[in-house]
């Protein structure tokens, strides 16, 4: 039984749902997003409140009861204040810059990494060391935010690389001296 899936959807009086069949569209100050519900679940608006509900009780309705419930509400979530990812660059002459849309960033290798950022997402460097993506799509947001910190993850021995906003890195000893 899924306890997510229950749990009505507040809609903010600043977005508004459409819901066509099992295409739902959002549509808010910060964006619009629209996504198409899986058939085994059902839409419905009533006033300021979005119901999903199953059709039957088949193993396949269960599981995207829950999922299809949060989607929808990381949709109304992300066009009413938005989502945002915070990294960090840690490592000496390690940095950051924007040029235009694009991020560029020198880790250490011999060349630039500029990072092109998707559609609807936007990327800002606070005092060269800390990136912030945002965007009104979370799964978006998280996936560049991820393609970020690929570019250098951190590694164990010194800490050097990119890593999430308080992103905690096991730490281990280097080689042991010769005697």
């Amino acid at each position: 039984m899924s306890r997510i899936g229950k749990r009505p959807i507040e809609v903010p009086s600043k977005v508004t749902v459409k819901i066509d069949g099992q295409h739902v569209t959002v549509k808010g100050p910060k964006g619009e997003l629209d996504w198409v519900v899986p058939e085994q679940v059902t839409v419905e608006q009533e006033g300021e409140t979005i119901k999903l509900l199953r059709r039957d009780e088949s193993r396949k309705s269960r599981e995207r009861h829950g999922l299809s419930r949060t989607l929808v509400a990381n949709m109304v979530e992300g066009v009413s204040k938005g989502f945002e990812k915070r990294l960090e660059i840690q490592g000496v002459g390690y940095r950051a810059q924007v040029q235009g849309k694009n991020l560029i960033l020198n880790v250490g290798y011999s060349q630039p990494v500029e990072i092109i950022p998707p559609e609807g997402i936007r990327v800002a460097v606070e005092n060269q060391t800390n990136v912030i993506v945002s965007g009104s799509n979370k799964e978006v947001v998280g996936n560049t935010a991820a393609k970020i910190r690929a570019v250098r993850p951190p590694e164990p021995y010194k800490g050097k690389g990119i890593r999430y906003a308080g992103e905690m890195v096991r730490r281990k000893a280097g080689k042991a001296g010769k005697k």
